[in-house]
């Protein structure tokens, strides 16, 4: 301790007058780093096509780092994870884990880079917003309305250009992008419904998610090259999908909600299909076409838009 406190003393004026980040800085910087790591996944989903690894691979080292990193603290956590109830517990597993991976990917291998990052988080609000309506809520007005209304004509954006002449393999490949962001609004329903911290939601999904995938290899019912596969392609998805998307963007999306609010923090999220447009351009050399250039802002700003919450009015004497 004595050590400690005479390097401090003597720290150079300007070490000594650095300010902490301020809880917003932090926040915003957590986010940011969320917003590359979703961007990341979009690439990934793109980039297993080419790859040496197979789908199956790919989701062994999405579900299962997560699980030998945290297992220490989701031991400890174990009685409070098997206490959720059944219902959420599916709606989280369906909606994060093998379904909605496998859907993503092979979306991905479809259609392009610009689509996965576009269409999986940008439909995400107007499921949300159909499953809210299905149980009873309120529909969606003003702002939020326009926001969903803008975010289905960013996707028709997206896809018209394959609808004229027909394109079979793009078109299935939005509709199964679709259907991710689907399960994608499934399991963002769930977590409402379960009170476990981002650690415990972590372990929710990952467990059973790489336990059936483990299943579903040892079976053969889905291949694996795992074994074969490059080590360049097993480095860059465990980086990628087990470290960045499975361990990473979970924990630090929920630390940027508790420092800058849900709110600040989706609207700053929705820069992610941004981001996966640029960096496809000198990662995947993909050329962004008129149809991305339309939809993807459309697709932005309705997301901005579906996000806002309308200020509670003050009243006059106040």
């Amino acid at each position: 301790m004595v050590a400690i406190d005479t390097t401090a003393a003597a720290a150079p004026p300007a070490a000594a007058g650095r300010r902490p980040l301020s809880p917003q800085a932090e926040g915003m910087a957590a986010l940011l780093v969320t917003v590359a790591i979703w961007a990341a996944f979009a690439l990934s989903a793109r980039a297993l096509s080419a790859s040496s690894l197979l789908p199956a691979d790919a989701a062994l080292l999405r579900f299962g780092v997560p699980l030998v990193v945290l297992f220490p603290a989701l031991w400890r956590r174990r009685h409070r994870i098997a206490r959720v109830r059944p219902g959420a517990a599916i709606k989280i597993v369906c909606g994060a884990g093998v379904p909605f991976f496998l859907a993503a990917m092979h979306g991905g291998a479809l259609t392009s880079a610009a689509f996965v990052g576009s269409i999986v988080p940008g439909m995400v609000p107007l499921f949300v917003s159909a499953l809210m309506v299905a149980r009873g809520h309120r529909a969606p007005r003003g702002t939020q309305a326009a926001g969903l209304a803008l975010i289905a004509v960013g996707v028709a954006a997206l896809v018209w250009r394959y609808v004229v002449p027909v394109d079979t393999g793009v078109l299935a490949g939005a509709g199964t992008l679709l259907v991710a962001s689907g399960l994608w609004a499934l399991y963002t329903v769930g977590l409402k419904e379960v009170d476990l911290d981002p650690v415990g939601s972590i372990g929710l999904l990952c467990l059973p998610s790489f336990a059936i995938i483990g299943l579903l290899v040892l079976t053969g019912v889905l291949p694996t090259g795992l074994a074969h596969a490059a080590g360049s392609d097993i480095a860059l998805f465990l980086v990628v999908q087990g470290l960045g998307v499975g361990l990473c963007a979970g924990l630090l999306y929920a630390f940027a909600i508790r420092r800058l609010g849900a709110e600040r923090s989706s609207v700053v999220g929705s820069l992610s299909p941004v981001a996966v447009v640029l960096l496809a351009v000198p990662v995947l050399g993909e050329s962004p076409t008129l149809a991305v250039l339309l939809g993807v802002p459309l697709i932005t700003a309705g997301v901005v838009l579906a996000n806002r919450r309308p200020r509670p009015k003050v009243p006059a004497d106040a």
